[in-house]
């Protein structure tokens, strides 16, 4: 339905003239009827006193469908840092509202996840930013440095916080109910290699192996990470150096190499790898995980003015091959390159 035809009918129900409309409004009762003709749109700013007075949302006077309004709030969430909380309690009525519907149970269960991850993420942001500040105020105590271990990824010295136990509980459930989902058995490895449970990591690996799509070249990086779980490093600097040899041009066993080596440190092998697998990827538009690592890499080198420039080709990535103009991913690798320029200062 028309925006015009929508207000109408809106109108019509709120039993409202269109005079009691436009004086609520502010306006001249012929803005309205230009509107219920379609011979003028209402200005955006409108929109939001419309849905008020009316006691519907945005959305709704547009009549969007079920999906189109999915994909609104993904949207909104990947472009926005923070959503106001009126916004957050209209878009989490309206999905829990969907979870009782077959059709889009999924897809609403999906993106209620990630708007209660969105918010809490935005918060962790604020958390993050005081328990800094009471860090540096009081270098010498607990204080609130355990927060840092939850919104900053800092590690805990207790193994009994540092543990993936209820990952790996979680990971088994899920394989056990789904044994042809390769996907679920690669988390379950990842989270065994992380707590070096070699032997259990590896009797996984065989079973994976066996799946009908299994990926070969990531066996082989499993094979390599277990090794160097058990603590054997020159086992598994062959197995990913041979990984490598073979398939050269092939940018996503490149890629793991280069996270292998970034995992054991060795940052300027590992920079060289993440240099040509972003050469060597066929994918328009690429991603910027490889430029990601190098820019860590770099960092870690206490090579900072370098980093910083990798935050450039960042830049240069989103606005060139992804198309972005001032969406958070190029502001927030601006204030990276910025931190980064602002330690070459000190």
């Amino acid at each position: 339905m028309e925006l015009g035809k929508k207000i109408k009918q809106l109108r019509l129900k709120a039993k409202l003239t269109p005079e009691q409309l436009a004086e609520q409004l502010g306006i001249g009762p012929q803005s309205v009827s230009k509107w219920e003709n379609s011979v003028a749109m209402p200005d955006i700013s409108t929109l939001p006193m419309l849905a008020e007075i009316f006691g519907v949302t945005i959305d709704d006077l547009f009549d969007l469908t079920t999906e189109q309004r999915f994909n609104r709030i993904e949207h909104r969430m990947d472009i926005e840092d923070d959503l106001p909380q009126d916004v957050f309690l209209e878009y989490e009525e309206f999905l829990k509202g969907q979870l009782d519907n077959e059709q889009y149970k999924k897809r609403a269960t999906e993106l209620i996840a990630y708007l209660y991850w969105h918010k809490m993420h935005s918060y962790s942001v604020k958390a993050s930013r005081f328990a800094k500040d009471s860090v540096r105020m009081s270098p010498n105590e607990k204080g609130c440095r355990w927060i840092l271990n939850y919104t900053d990824g800092h590690k805990p010295w207790d193994w009994n916080m540092s543990n993936h136990t209820a990952a790996i509980e979680f990971c088994r459930e899920i394989v056990k109910e789904n044994p042809e989902s390769e996907l679920s058995w690669s988390y379950l490895l990842d989270n065994l290699i992380a707590d070096h449970r070699a032997d259990e990591a590896e009797e996984v690996l065989k079973k994976m192996s066996a799946l009908k799509d299994t990926k070969p070249i990531l066996n082989e990086v499993y094979r390599a990470h277990i090794a160097l779980a058990r603590f054997d490093e020159p086992a598994a600097d062959r197995i990913m150096e041979d990984l490598a040899a073979a398939h050269p041009d092939d940018d996503a066993c490149l890629f793991e190499t280069a996270q292998y080596y970034a995992a054991k440190c060795d940052y300027e092998k590992a920079i060289g790898y993440y240099e040509r697998s972003f050469e060597k990827s066929r994918r328009r538009p690429r991603f910027r995980d490889d430029l990601d690592g190098i820019a860590d890499c770099w960092q870690n080198l206490g090579e900072y003015k370098k980093a910083a420039e990798t935050y450039d080709r960042i830049v240069a990535l989103l606005r060139d091959e992804w198309g972005y103009t001032d969406e958070p991913d190029i502001k927030h690798a601006l204030e990276k390159k910025a931190s980064l320029l602002a330690k070459l200062e000190k």
